[in-house]
């Protein structure tokens, strides 16, 4: 992760700077943007794709018609300038962030761009209530922000690029192997076109695909979480299918990696990126996963497993049944191989048959009381989390409750912006 400290050091020498009267108007407007954030992130993209579409292919179309993508773009903003002068308490979001950019390859140039847009929106949404001093402190603001991510990205892409195998922009790799895990989930293993290395990773990252669909106007990009151990010639994704329901639409980029994508076909991935990565070095683990949550944790299991055999590991996956259980048989032989990993099981409705052979070890839903009966390590451990918003809240406030500190809480959201709550040492937020 790439620390404040890491970050003002960047910045020394630089000509970034803000000063006190912008500073404190940043500060006492930032609420204001949070109050509009709604409005004010769908009037931004609006104004984007019509003056400057070529951008389009940069953004979750689905999550833009699902109204999520507006709510992620504002909050980041107002987080930013909420705590301007103390940048350290987003340390996990200007992190995150940067990780997101260079995965879809957003290039400095483009920042002037989206800033000018955006100040464009916050005059529109907030009329007479943008004066000349808000915008002209606003403006500052967002130079000064943009040009702290340009540095950070600059320095992942150059990492990226330099190391063995690694590549900068978008590269073919062909799919080598299709397999269906359940009748939602598909795993794809991919191997470059070019026969040549391939980056390794950090368990708990993802791949970024750019995919041209037939019938589609744009370009999609979308990230999916490795769910394999690094070291190998391919890079193993699971992808799961995306329903629609009530306005919101199916997942146009899921959809064509179950129907329509083969082995053989092409697809452009980006290198592997994402901060949601283990980061102690010793001590139990436990990994807490809900529905398709659980493939980056899946791939810090077979990490574990690998390369640390003698360190505790718990697993944990809270699913519907077995016929929506993926990688079940994977995980349950991983556990029977090695003596340090535990695997426990959570269904919230299981089938008359998960009864009759009592393949699973909980009925109903993750919660501390169960926690604190399974786990021998106690709340020792660090606790690596992926799943859906109401699971992650769940569990988060369980551990919370049990004394377990943030610096030992690590999660990975799928959703464009999702709080787990409004701690005070750092609010959780993720930016996809």
């Amino acid at each position: 992760m790439v620390y404040i400290g890491k970050i003002i050091t960047l910045l020394e020498g630089t000509s970034l700077s803000l000063d006190k009267e912008k500073l404190e108007i940043v500060k006492a407007t930032a609420p204001v943007l949070k109050k509009n954030s709604i409005e004010i992130g769908k009037h931004f993209y609006e104004l984007l794709f019509t003056k400057v579409p070529e951008l389009r292919n940069i953004f979750n179309q689905t999550n833009q018609k699902r109204g999520l993508q507006q709510e992620a773009l504002v909050y980041s903003v107002y987080a930013a300038g909420e705590n301007i002068d103390s940048m350290e308490n987003i340390n996990q979001l200007v992190e995150r962030i940067a990780e997101k950019h260079v995965s879809l390859g957003v290039k400095p140039e483009q920042y002037p761009i989206v800033g000018e847009v955006l100040i464009e929106a916050v005059q529109d949404v907030l009329g007479d209530a943008a004066t000349d001093d808000v915008i002209e402190a606003w403006r500052a603001a967002y130079d000064y922000i943009a040009n702290l991510f340009i540095e950070i990205e600059k320095k992942k892409f150059d990492k990226t690029e330099q190391q063995e195998g690694g590549w900068t922009g978008f590269r073919e790799f062909v799919v080598d192997e299709k397999i269906q895990e359940t009748s939602d989930v598909v795993s794809l293993c991919l191997k470059p076109k070019d026969g040549q290395p391939i980056a390794a990773y950090k368990a708990g990252q993802y791949l970024t695909i750019k995919a041209d669909i037939d019938g589609e106007p744009h370009t999609h990009m979308r990230q999916y979480s490795l769910s394999g151990p690094s070291g190998k010639d391919y890079y193993k994704i699971s992808v799961k299918r995306e329903k629609g329901h009530g306005d919101w639409p199916d997942g146009v980029v899921s959809g064509y990696l179950h129907d329509q994508a083969r082995e053989g076909d092409t697809l452009e991935l980006s290198a592997p990126a994402g901060d949601f990565t283990i980061t102690s070095e010793k001590g139990p683990i436990v990994l807490l996963s809900g529905g398709i949550g659980l493939t980056p944790v899946v791939g810090m299991l077979d990490t574990i497993a690998e390369k640390d055999p003698n360190r505790p590991v718990t697993f944990i996956h809270a699913t519907q049944n077995s016929s929506a259980h993926a990688m079940k048989a994977h995980i349950e032989q991983i556990a029977a191989d090695h003596a340090n990993v535990s695997s426990f099981v959570c269904y919230d409705s299981p089938s008359d048959a998960d009864r009759t052979s009592r393949n699973y070890d909980k009925e109903g839903f993750v919660d501390l009381p169960w926690l604190q009966s399974i786990l021998s390590c106690g709340n020792k451990a660090d606790f690596y989390c992926c799943g859906p918003a109401p699971f992650m809240k769940a569990v988060d406030q369980g551990l919370k409750e049990w004394g377990v500190s943030s610096e030992k809480r690590h999660y990975e959201l799928f959703n464009p912006v999702s709080m787990l709550n409004e701690r005070s040492e750092e609010k959780e937020a993720a930016i996809l």
